[in-house]
């Protein structure tokens, strides 16, 4: 059995299995500057070619580490699912997560992924 770092990743990969969807864990690594650091998103689906970071919790360093590989790999296809993408940034925050998203380009979805990604359509989802 695989060991994932967090309830959220062993619940949304028992939904990939569920599903009969291919993902590789942790495999990919994406180098970011301006220091040189290495990125790992949690699953990646081969047969769509799409990265997905699974959080339950969205912190500033995340948010930075993000716009910075969106920045500079704009050819990969990074998303998002939220244990609670209506979560607040931060205490006292009227920004959810998913508003970040929104104004940052990147889809994003709650708990799995939407049949819509799968079939290729656009649309947060």
């Amino acid at each position: 059995m695989q060991r994932l770092r967090s309830n959220l990743e062993a619940t949304f990969a028992r939904f990939l299995k569920y599903n009969k969807i291919k993902y590789e864990y942790e495999t990919k690594k994406i180098q970011y500057t301006p220091k040189t650091k290495t990125y790992t998103p949690d699953f990646y689906l081969k047969e769509y070619n799409i990265y997905i970071e699974t959080k339950g919790r969205f912190s500033v360093a995340d948010r930075v580490k993000h716009k910075l590989i969106k920045e500079q790999h704009p050819d990969l296809d990074i998303r998002f699912v939220f244990q609670r993408c209506k979560e607040k940034l931060y205490t006292g925050s009227k920004t959810t997560y998913a508003d970040w998203c929104d104004k940052n380009g990147f889809k994003y979805a709650e708990g799995e992924i939407p049949k819509a990604w799968l079939r290729g359509e656009h649309g947060r989802k």
